[in-house]
């Protein structure tokens, strides 16, 4: 994609920097104020973005109204956790009740709720036993705790460009640099730490195969998400899990499946489940949570019983305070059933509006001269998608398999995406994250409308940078 003159993307980017300045101004004076208390002016390095995130003050299905007045289309929705969109009154009118009824907030004590949630999760994904907490971060430390404690093994094995949380053991591999996707992603963590985690290649068979023949009996676990969201929303091959579900049952290892994003994302279920495959513990979070804090650890009753009080090899997996929050697990409920009893229509509706907006953006960039490609698609496993990201491979017949080449510069135009994408949608008031993001059945036909002239509009500005 290289055009007359060098740096037309940062040109291009500065002059969308220079207009969103202009058009965010109460958003940028709310995120001075923010930097003098807060770090960066927030606390999710992927809620900010330069010059600066704008700051929302309402959020109603599809859409976000900011301090600025603007009515902007969403599809970040609440890091992907909202299927129904932003406040579905389906769950904001238990909880109000609720609240007002004086029940909801934090009590310390245990829930009737939380069983019940449990046994919901249990009848929906096939596990034996729950374990709630209150981020995925923490879900996914529990797991590779109980993994390591069964297994009385230290190694963990995770995919390159998969993100299982800022925590340490997992917390390598997770972004691109001078490493590939195989470095170390953070200070402070123990220096032994990175030598128990090994990285492989997403989607690669005789990687998968090498890594297990080289140190399967040393492995504690395999981590994998069945479509990576920090690594680019592609599909797991099916042949891949089912690879994955073989090689640690015949080394001795666990299967961590990671679902915090695809569970309940696809179907109401786990993604897993659409696969055939099933993980000897599970991690849920997002979706689950029906907008409120809330995560799960699910699995094998062998496996899960060592973070009982009675087990003596214990796991001490106490969730923290705000474990079975009753609000979150209100909430839970409510979102989860509604998914059960509304399964059919919710993801085959979602399905066809990430299937018409992965189409409707490539054709919009094809029409300028811009080489762009989806992510997201479903496959012979997941057969309706509502993830999409978007990604300027350098090549015609790149292939967007694995997060090495989403991430990876000599690939893909990293910069026009992160950069210039996203500040020329939002400046059309569409807000997405690495391209776009997650649907929700809020969205309605006038929302796609008005997103696919967004990206018509950008690919124009691309195009006309582009040549100079």
């Amino acid at each position: 994609m290289a055009g007359k003159g060098e740096g037309w993307r940062e040109k291009l980017a500065a002059r969308l920097r220079a207009q969103y300045e202009e058009r965010f101004p109460r958003s940028g004076q709310a995120h001075a104020r923010a930097v003098r208390y807060l770090v960066d002016g927030g606390s999710h390095p992927q809620r900010l973005y330069d010059p600066f995130a704008f700051r929302a003050v309402a959020a109603h299905g599809a859409h976000v109204r900011d301090l600025d007045g603007h009515d902007i289309v969403d599809y970040w929705q609440g890091h992907y956790a909202n299927v129904l969109g932003h406040n579905p009154p389906v769950v904001t009118g238990p909880l109000a009740e609720a609240l007002q009824g004086g029940y909801g907030l934090q009590t310390g004590l245990p829930e009737e709720l939380e069983a019940e949630l449990a046994e919901l999760l249990i009848k929906r994904t096939g596990d034996e036993r729950v374990r709630l907490t209150t981020a995925g971060s923490l879900a996914t430390m529990y797991a590779i705790m109980l993994a390591r404690a069964y297994t009385g093994r230290e190694l963990v094995l995770k995919v390159g460009g998969g993100w299982h949380g800022a925590q340490p053991l997992a917390i390598r591999g997770t972004h691109f640099g001078a490493q590939g996707l195989a470095g170390v992603d953070s200070l402070g963590v123990p220096e032994d730490g990175p030598a128990q985690t090994l990285v492989t290649r997403f989607n690669d068979l005789d990687a998968l195969h090498a890594v297990f023949r080289q140190h399967g009996d040393r492995l504690a676990c395999f981590i994998v998400e069945p479509c990576p969201g920090n690594g680019g929303f592609m599909m797991a091959d099916p042949a891949y899990l089912r690879a994955a579900r073989e090689l640690t049952q015949r080394h001795g290892a666990l299967l961590i499946i990671d679902e915090i994003i695809t569970g309940f994302r696809f179907a109401a279920s786990g993604a897993q489940k659409l696969f055939g495959v099933q993980g000897d513990l599970s991690t849920y979070g997002k979706v689950i949570g029906g907008g409120m804090p809330l995560s799960a650890v699910t699995g094998r009753a062998d496996v899960m019983e060592l973070s009982s009080r009675s087990s003596h090899k214990r796991v001490l997996f106490n969730g923290g305070t705000f474990s079975a929050h009753p609000a979150s697990m209100l909430a839970a409920i409510t979102m989860l059933r509604y998914l059960a009893q509304h399964e059919a229509e919710v993801y085959a509706q979602v399905g066809a509006m990430g299937e018409r907006l992965r189409a409707g953006i490539e054709r919009a960039f094809a029409e300028h001269g811009v080489l762009a490609r989806c992510t997201g698609y479903p496959n012979e496993a997941v057969r309706a998608s509502s993830l999409i990201q978007v990604h300027f491979p350098h090549r015609e017949d790149t292939r967007l398999d694995c997060p090495e080449t989403v991430w990876d510069p000599q690939y893909t135009d990293t910069y026009l995406r992160e950069q210039v994408l996203r500040l020329g949608l939002v400046l059309r008031d569409v807000n997405v994250s690495h391209g776009l993001g997650a649907v929700s059945t809020a969205h309605t036909e006038a929302d796609l409308e008005r997103t696919l002239a967004a990206f018509d509009g950008v690919a124009a500005q691309i195009a006309e940078a582009r040549a100079g």
